[in-house]
Parts: structure tokens; sequence; C-alpha cells
């Protein structure tokens, strides 16, 4: 069994490679063109969605509870990152 501390360890490890996996992307693939608003956004959207799903981790709630609510967690962060990427709201601040 995981003890808490490597739970943690895990939840914050998946953000921290797909910000490394985007920087090395940024540096070998051609159009791959982020800026530092970009990374900074990124980092934000994904170590805030891991804090979330952390918290939701250690709480009381039986385990449907925690997996419905990492659900909507994790379908927030699809719908924050595809309005910023493309825009599909239409907001002034979505992408392309």
């Amino acid at each position: 069994m995981t003890l808490e501390k490597q739970k943690t360890t895990i939840i914050f490890a998946v953000p921290a490679l797909l910000m490394v996996t985007a920087f090395l992307g940024n540096l070998f693939v051609e159009g791959w063109n982020w800026s530092l608003s970009d990374f900074i956004i990124a980092a934000v959207l994904l170590f805030g969605t891991a804090f979330f799903i952390n918290l939701v981790i250690r709480s009381r709630k039986t385990l449907i509870s925690k997996l419905l609510v990492c659900f909507v967690i994790l379908l927030v962060l699809a719908l924050v990152w595809i309005e910023l990427a493309v825009g599909i709201f239409g907001t002034p601040f979505g992408g392309s």
C-alpha cells in the first residue's frame, strides 16, 4: 500500500512530466511555439488540478464520490484547456 506522501508525489509528478515534455517539444518539434506565458498558464492549470485532486483523495469521502469529483475536476481542466487552445465556447481569451 502506498503512503500518503507517495500518493502526493505521484499526483504532482504527472504535471511535472507533462511540463518537461512540453518544454522538450517546444525545443525540438517544428511548429511547436509556446511562449513563456503559455508555459505559465499550463503549469497553473496542471498543478492546480493536481492540487485539487490531491485534496479530494485525502478527504474522508467514499470512493465513488472521490472518483466522481476527480472526474469533474479533470473534465473542467479539459474544457478550459480546449477553450484556451481553440476557442470552442467563443470567449474573448479563446485561442485561434
